[in-house]
């Protein structure tokens, strides 16, 4: 199963980080008006909605049901609902009501470097090479440095040291989420999105309004905050994601996570007007070189065409 790392794959974790950059903004928001599990719920089910709808009315509809390959596609849909949608969302929803501001985010920032040894050994060709594990660990940096210390400082909170570990396991469910989307039989990706994000919100809803209840009284922009939370960040991007680690694989598609916080704090420069940290420059500059060294290989092929 050889990598297709093309211009498109580029541009679409680009377009994947800048969405779910802007979607640290969203949750705040949508917290105003309804309580974490409801966020994650919300989330869920209108991404499911929108990626159903869309599905059936372009004539995809979800995977067979019946069939000898449809059991084991649904046990992959199963797999990739829990690890990549409904038990990290659970986890990051309860751990960062509790631990230092930018904790979870450098958390994500790790889950490239949970893959590569799990793609090493699942995922035939794709090597965990020593230039390409430098080049993670110098963009882990960036983030870290980007994030800055008083993301490890104490809160003091109580059940802060299981937080933590909750933001550290929703990191390594998106790892393994990750390489069970590049281990899935072959089907149409729209289908498989839409029953992925079908089968989480099934999975999730029942846990929200047990307890948290039937949210009431939702102030506009909280509702408008939800809105995209679902359509974007979970419906657009969950097709963009399988699209790229089906194309290019899992450790490509990690990426991401050292862009977002990137894009999270252009986001709240320019849209909250929050202060420019000082240490942006030199965090961007690690990131980015973290990103080249570590798929060097793709770069060059790239400017080569």
């Amino acid at each position: 199963m050889m990598q297709d790392i093309r211009p498109v794959n580029w541009l679409r974790i680009v377009v994947l980080a800048a969405i779910w950059g802007a979607s640290f903004m969203s949750v705040s928001v949508a917290l105003e008006g309804v309580g974490p599990l409801t966020v994650v719920a919300v989330r869920l089910g209108l991404g499911a909605a929108f990626l159903v709808v869309l599905s059936f009315a372009l004539g995809h509809g979800l995977p067979p049901v019946r069939g000898r390959p449809a059991g084991r596609v649904w046990a992959f849909v199963l797999a990739m609902a829990v690890f990549s949608n409904a038990l990290p969302f659970l986890l990051l929803s309860w751990g960062q009501q509790v631990v230092a501001s930018g904790f979870a985010g450098v958390c994500m920032a790790v889950v490239p470097l949970l893959v590569l040894p799990l793609a090493h050994v699942f995922v035939p060709g794709e090597v965990m090479t020593f230039r390409r594990l430098i080049g993670f660990c110098i963009g882990t940096a960036g983030v870290i440095v980007l994030i800055g210390p008083e993301a490890f400082a104490s809160t003091g909170e109580s059940f802060e040291s299981l937080a933590k570990m909750a933001c550290v396991g929703a990191a390594c469910c998106y790892a393994i989420g990750g390489i069970f989307t590049r281990l899935c039989p072959a089907v149409d990706l729209l289908a498989l999105a839409a029953a992925v994000l079908l089968v989480a919100a099934v999975l999730f809803a029942p846990l929200a309004l047990v307890v948290e209840g039937w949210p009431r009284d939702v102030p506009g922009l909280s509702l408008a905050a939800l809105v995209y939370l679902g359509l974007l960040p979970t419906g657009v991007a969950q097709i963009l994601l399988v699209m790229v680690i089906r194309d290019a694989g899992p450790v490509f598609l990690g990426l991401v996570n050292y862009q977002v916080p990137v894009w999270s704090v252009i986001f709240g420069v320019v849209l909250l007007a929050e202060p420019l940290p000082p240490s942006l420059v030199l965090a961007m500059a690690l990131i980015l070189a973290g990103v080249a060294l570590s798929q060097w290989g793709a770069l060059s092929r790239l400017f080569r065409r």
